[in-house]
């Protein structure tokens, strides 16, 4: 088993049934066929990290019985199975982003976020894997001379393969490995709330995308894809975002428009975009029907190992997912709420 499917072993197992292919399309096609309905801009999807620290570095159709309505008989004689368009990453793609532009754009003092981050590391005494979360609630504001606020804390480490934890002694407290550094000492009990605070990198910077940015760059971001990609890999060294391994423009691109689409306050405009770019994209694979690490369904669109799962028929994100991590965002919305403390 891989790390990633360790991570969702983690979860029920009812959460990870399957739709049929066909379904799952057929929903899409409703959907997208269906009314739009205009709501204030208050999504629940994942996060690539906290604003400060990447500055320093849906509506998916149900079907329905209609009330008294006799449920369906099964035909008497074996029937074709009927057959639908195959998924594509460019069809994904485009259908989030239609429903994306259509959002309604929105603003406020502060741009709050919610999320929990789930890290697998290996126990050093016993041979299992160990699922570490976090809960991260950010506050960034919209206009310089203001801190940026966090509430961390740390959920509990759960070990993936209980039966093996168990032969090891249960133990409260989990060392675990953890590369060129030293072992870390993880509790399976809940952490105390750590709120903290920190002046704009630069006075002004919030964000990292592909360099430190600002408010007002994230405001003036080109709207059509060609523009966004043009000033994106105008950043673009030829390494990957954190450190001078090389990297393809395609897998630097995609890691970089992830975090924008998750993590940032961009408009809808700027968002649909962005989907549209990566639709353009030929490395991505799609994988339908996948459940992120909180159990919400989605398609999945990938590069090289590195996932974004989308409600596409909302136009938002649900998770990233790397080889041995996942983030989800519970919330991500502008408030005029400063942040608690």
């Amino acid at each position: 088993m891989n790390p990633i499917d360790q991570l969702r072993a983690a979860r029920p197992a009812h959460l990870d049934t399957p739709l049929d292919p066909a379904t799952r399309t057929a929903e899409l096609t409703h959907a997208m066929a269906g009314p739009r309905q205009r709501r204030r801009r208050s999504v629940r999807l994942p996060v690539w990290g906290l604003g400060l620290g990447g500055a320093a570095a849906a509506a998916t159709a149900v079907a329905v019985l209609v009330a008294g309505s006799p449920a369906p008989r099964a035909p008497s004689v074996a029937l074709p199975s009927p057959t639908f368009p195959a998924f594509s990453a460019r069809t994904v793609l485009l259908a989030a982003a239609e429903r994306a532009e259509r959002a309604p754009a929105a603003s406020g003092d502060w741009w709050h976020t919610v999320g929990v981050r789930r890290t697998l590391f290996q126990a050093v005494d016993g041979d299992y894997t160990v699922m570490d979360r976090q809960r991260i609630e950010s506050w960034t504001p919209s206009a310089t001379g203001k801190d940026q606020w966090s509430r961390t804390q740390t959920l509990g480490a759960e070990p993936v393969d209980r039966a093996a934890w168990e032969r090891a002694g249960s133990p409260r407290e989990i060392v675990v490995k953890v590369d060129r550094k030293k072992p870390l000492p993880l509790s399976v009990e809940p952490g105390k709330v750590d709120v903290g605070h920190a002046p704009l990198v630069d006075g002004d910077k919030v964000f990292w995308l592909g360099r430190n940015v600002t408010m007002d760059d994230l405001r003036g971001l080109p709207s059509s894809p060609d523009g966004l990609k043009a000033w994106l890999l105008r950043s673009y060294k030829g390494h990957d975002t954190e450190s001078d391994r090389p990297m393809g423009s395609d897998k630097w691109l995609f890691a970089v428009t992830v975090g924008l689409v998750m993590d940032m306050p961009v408009t809808p405009r700027v968002r649909g975009a962005a989907f549209r770019m990566l639709a353009d994209l030929d490395t991505i694979k799609v994988t339908p029907d996948v459940a992120d690490a909180e159990g919400r369904r989605g398609t999945a669109v990938a590069l090289d190992g590195e996932r974004l799962i989308i409600d596409e028929a909302a136009g938002v994100p649900l998770a990233q997912e790397s080889p041995r991590s996942s983030y989800v965002v519970l919330e991500s919305t502008w408030t005029d709420t400063p942040p608690s403390r």
